[in-house]
């Protein structure tokens, strides 16, 4: 399962940082959304590892709702 984080940015209204994680599966990808809380000045190593724990938690759906790129 390989992952790839695209357009991350910071949501000042919701103290957040925002964007989506596309994980390829099996010849597939899937797109999701994702947002961690935390301060403006937090490490981008940290925020990507957490966007990647949460992609990969909703990665793990019933196939049956999946939507396809």
């Amino acid at each position: 399962m390989a992952t790839e984080i695209k357009n991350i940015w910071y949501n000042p209204a919701n103290s957040a940082f925002e964007g989506r994680i596309d994980i390829r599966r099996n010849g597939k990808s899937f797109r999701y959304p994702c947002a961690v809380e935390g301060p403006m000045n937090m490490s981008p190593a940290e925020v990507r590892a957490r966007m990647e724990v949460q992609a990969k938690r909703m990665s793990d759906s019933d196939p049956a709702i999946f939507s396809y790129l």
